[in-house]
């Protein structure tokens, strides 16, 4: 422990806040909330037996900074926000991503639907899941129609409306047709009714269908239906499998269990609904807090959302505060840390699958570290940085002779790809296909940007860009952070493809790293990226400008206008040679505008040599 670090401690507050403890390079490597930030911080640095987690964490904290705030629960939002900023090492980090699966279905709508859903909203809809782990709620609602004829349509449909005929579901025997009334309002809803009782946990009913009709099926030698009902069965079949014994079918409650060996963790996360287990998955996870039941409280905090929480949770650890976790949940729940009965078999099978995973994945998570965090480490050694890497963006040019010119900007942070990040360029200035011209303007945009703080991503220092060829690129670049005095502040390489050579400003000498090795690898990564992320916009800009219309550059023909002139009479060379009568006939065009079409084809003829 330094002397900063021992003076800051007797100057801490008792009050609650959130402290951010950073490394040597000024990484922020940890971020914790406390309801007595004297309390909290001091036992990270006292002499006691700590963890291995937490003393490695520890071993590497240069420094650190604190926030007050008015309560508890203020500290647990603010260190939410600041996870998501820094995404410290040391914390428990749950990415924004794909959400698992629900059935929804809004019982206001006079004949409703189900539907799959990765978000659950307070619209008044019932949800049912969520579906993972071997369940797949596109199959559970096939089974559905399948059994109970729901409709699958989007239309709207009322009492009083009704269609002109029936879909094809129809005729396969999958719907009811309410649309043209071959099923009352009543009767469709007893069918929604015997779905909502399969989805909620009572299995006989469905099962018994679907083994009438595949037998009706197969004595009918309709032999492909009959397969079709089989499968069904067997997904039926697979969710009774998961039926845990002695408890109620109505019962719904989730488990979290933590094991960790001191130094790494895994949580596992158990589903429990409708009296069935519909899923357990576990996340590795490296958390430095003190207590293990704290860790478990991190984990739910970030876990829980847009997804139904449950009114009892089971933990295999007692968590502090929990009357605070529920407040910032928004929901009451029980939380039960001692289980007996059911509910300690739950958490005894959820403790056996986190003991399971944290065996298999100790070797996959050290290979991931040392391809992200390490490897930002390693590159700042073999390339004698200033600084730290943990914002790296590389830029790369995209046209065809000269057309439809752009540029990539791809941000890695902590050597991950940051895609709410990326931005592309498209090259305003330059003539013809100069790709260090195009490049110079985009990064020159860019610097602006961060000169005027002006953009969420662009007010982000990069403390390493890296442009893709070698010393003359670099060299076009290096001007251009240096015009604005920002070549001491920050870092630029470049990375040349022939034999990999990274060259610095003012050095005629290239570095060549490893063959092999992480810290080129995480280069080439970002390159590679970049890459593909400028390919990418510049087909975009390629096929939308292709598929653009002679008729989009005339005065008061909108989409629609054009999108009808085109139907009515063919291509623009066709539109072009008619007379102001003949484009009248067409009801959204009126005379003015028909006037206007005419004209315009008159003063700028079409090259007909151009295919639209």
């Amino acid at each position: 422990m330094n002397n900063n670090i021992k003076e800051k401690l007797k100057t801490l507050t008792t009050k609650p806040g959130v402290y951010i403890m950073r490394d040597s390079d000024g990484m922020v490597i940890y971020v914790g909330k406390a309801k007595n930030l004297k309390n909290r911080v001091s036992q990270y640095f006292r002499n006691s037996p700590k963890p291995s987690k937490v003393q490695a964490m520890v071993d590497n904290v240069e420094d650190f900074d604190y926030f007050i705030t008015m309560s508890e629960m203020d500290a647990l939002a603010l260190e939410s926000n600041l996870i998501k900023k820094y995404q410290p090492f040391y914390n428990i980090l749950l990415k924004d991503g794909k959400q698992f699966p629900y059935i929804k279905i809004n019982l206001k709508d006079p004949f409703p639907k189900f539907e799959i859903v990765r978000k659950v909203k307070k619209d008044g809809a019932k949800y049912f899941g969520p579906y993972f782990a071997g369940l797949d709620a596109r199959e559970i609602l096939k089974t559905i129609n399948t059994a109970f004829k729901i409709r699958t349509c989007s239309n709207k449909i009322t009492e009083s409306s009704i269609a002109k005929r029936e879909c094809l579901n129809f005729s396969l025997n999958l719907c009811s047709a309410p649309c043209t009334k071959q099923i009352s309002r009543m009767e469709y809803l007893k069918e929604i009714d015997r779905a909502i009782n399969f989805l909620s946990g009572n299995d006989n009913e469905i099962e018994e269908i679907l083994t009438q009709k595949m037998l009706n099926a197969s004595n009918s030698e309709n032999f492909e239906s009959a397969i079709l009902l089989r499968e069904r069965l067997k997904m039926v079949k697979k969710l009774k499998d998961r039926i845990v014994a002695n408890l109620p079918k109505d019962v719904s409650k989730d488990v979290f269990a933590y094991v960790t060996d001191g130094l790494s963790g895994v949580i596992t996360y158990m589903v429990v609904r409708g009296g069935k287990i519909l899923g357990i998955i576990s996340y590795p996870c490296i958390d430095a807090e003190l207590e293990e039941g704290q860790t478990l409280f991190n984990f739910i905090s970030q876990y829980y959302h847009n997804m139904i929480i449950p009114n009892e949770i089971i933990l295999s650890h007692e968590i502090s505060s929990p009357d605070t976790l529920c407040q910032y949940l928004g929901k009451k729940i029980n939380f039960i840390s001692n289980p007996h009965g059911i509910n300690k078999s739950l958490l005894d099978m959820a403790k056996e699958n986190a003991k399971e995973y944290l065996e298999k994945h100790l070797e996959k998570d050290k290979i991931k570290y040392n391809n992200t965090i390490g490897a930002v480490k390693s590159l700042k050694e073999k390339l004698n940085l200033k600084e730290l890497p943990l914002r790296m963006e590389c830029y790369d040019i995209s046209n065809i002779s000269g057309t439809n010119k752009v540029c990539s900007m791809v941000v890695f942070k902590n050597g991950e790809p940051s895609k709410k990040d990326y931005r592309k360029f498209k090259i305003k200035t330059v003539k013809g296909a100069n790709d260090f011209a195009s490049l110079e303007e985009a990064l020159r945009r860019r610097l602006k940007r961060y000169v005027d703080k002006n953009g969420e991503s662009f007010k982000e220092k990069p403390n390493l860009i890296i442009i893709d060829g070698g010393k003359g690129q670099l060299s076009s670049c290096f001007e251009i952070l240096s015009s604005y005095h920002l070549e001491s502040e920050i870092q630029m390489v470049s990375l040349a493809k022939r034999i990999e050579e990274v060259f610095h400003p003012n050095s005629s000498l290239p570095t060549l790293l490893k063959p092999g090795s992480a810290e080129l690898k995480l280069l080439q990564r970002i390159r590679d990226e970049a890459h593909r992320f400028a390919i990418t916009y510049h087909r975009n800009l390629r096929t939308k400008k292709m598929s653009k219309s002679v008729l989009d550059e005339i005065p008061g023909v909108g989409p629609k206008k054009r999108d009808a002139l085109l139907k009515a009479f063919g291509r623009s060379e066709d539109i072009a040679k008619l007379d102001i009568e003949m484009l009248e006939t067409l009801p959204v065009i009126s005379h003015s505008l028909a006037v206007t079409i005419h004209e315009y084809f008159r003063t700028h003829p079409i090259d007909t040599s151009v295919e639209e």
